[in-house]
């Protein structure tokens, strides 16, 4: 895979994602091999996003109708966990030789993303349109694979989350501007960036917004979205990474202060200084809504 598809998804909507990569022992022992396994194929991460977005294209333009993914295999990204601190348990020895890297998985989990997005959609308000775009033989078809998928796996945790045309504001609260970040070049303009940081992190940060909102603004729709986010972060593995992926919308806002703008406006919220607050909300409104506004352009 060359690259070139990835690097050019005219004519595609901006997709940003944010995604959990847990240690393998986090996964149920008969997945292990298999998560391993699609991991260590994986030949960059540039060739994992352009088998996705390919598989994707093939799915919407294959015949018989049927658009969502069979899960005959399954995408796995990887990365590595960031190195312990010194005189924690895993500190490297006396001898100097230092510890292994922790791998760290995210499986795609096509299967059960398209099936809750397909549902999503048919209870939305495009919803008799989406039941003429998706046949209901297609969706009954594809939730026997869902069906097959839980049966087999069990309880299965969905480690990643999807939005389009703008990244929504309470996954910035998850991060700082200190935090490391990728930014993903080519051709002379970005392709992505990443930011990411630990789950303990992101947690804390995020229940300290929602404890800020609940008593600033507890009408703020923010606030729910942070309430379902901080659950959706509990159900997994205490030494998981939370990526922010922001995709090729990067390309228009990077360099991006959103997360200090949304760190700045709750504190402004729980100080009182309404002026503050809406200047931060000012910044980010005028960032992020002509990206929102695209998805209606002609």
């Amino acid at each position: 895979m060359t690259g070139n598809l990835y690097r050019g998804q005219a004519g595609l909507p901006f997709s940003s994602t944010l995604r959990v990569y847990e240690p393998l022992e986090a996964f149920p022992e008969e997945q292990r091999q298999a998560i391993r396994e699609a991991g260590a194929r994986a030949a960059s991460r540039a060739a994992v996003e352009n088998a996705e977005l390919l598989a994707s294209l093939g799915r919407i333009t294959r015949s018989g109708g049927d658009p969502f993914p069979t899960g005959r295999t399954d995408l796995v990204r990887v990365t590595t966990a960031p190195a312990p601190v010194a005189g924690s348990d895993s500190e490297p020895s006396a001898d100097g030789a230092g510890a292994e890297p922790v791998l760290l998985y995210c499986p795609s989990q096509l299967v059960l993303r398209a099936g809750l997005a397909a549902n999503a959609l048919m209870e939305g308000i495009h919803g008799p349109l989406a039941e003429l775009l998706i046949p209901e033989e297609q969706r009954d078809k594809h939730q026997e694979r869902i069906d097959q998928v839980k049966a087999r796996d069990g309880s299965t945790r969905v480690h990643t989350r999807a939005s389009t045309w703008g990244i929504p504001f309470s996954w910035f609260s998850l991060f700082m501007e200190s935090d490391h970040k990728d930014v993903v070049e080519s051709g002379g303009r970005i392709v992505t960036v990443r930011v990411w940081a630990t789950i303990t992190e992101a947690l804390e940060r995020a229940r300290y917004a929602v404890a800020n909102l609940a008593l600033a603004a507890p009408d703020l729709d923010m606030l729910d979205d942070l309430a379902q986010l901080t659950e959706w972060l509990e159900m997994f593995h205490v030494d998981s990474m939370v990526e922010l992926d922001y995709g090729a919308v990067a390309d228009k806002v990077y360099p991006d202060e959103s997360p200090m703008d949304i760190r700045l406006g709750i504190e402004c919220l729980a100080e009182g200084d309404m002026t503050g607050a809406a200047a931060a909300y000012r910044r980010l409104a005028s960032r992020w809504i002509p990206i929102r506004q695209l998805a209606r352009a002609s």
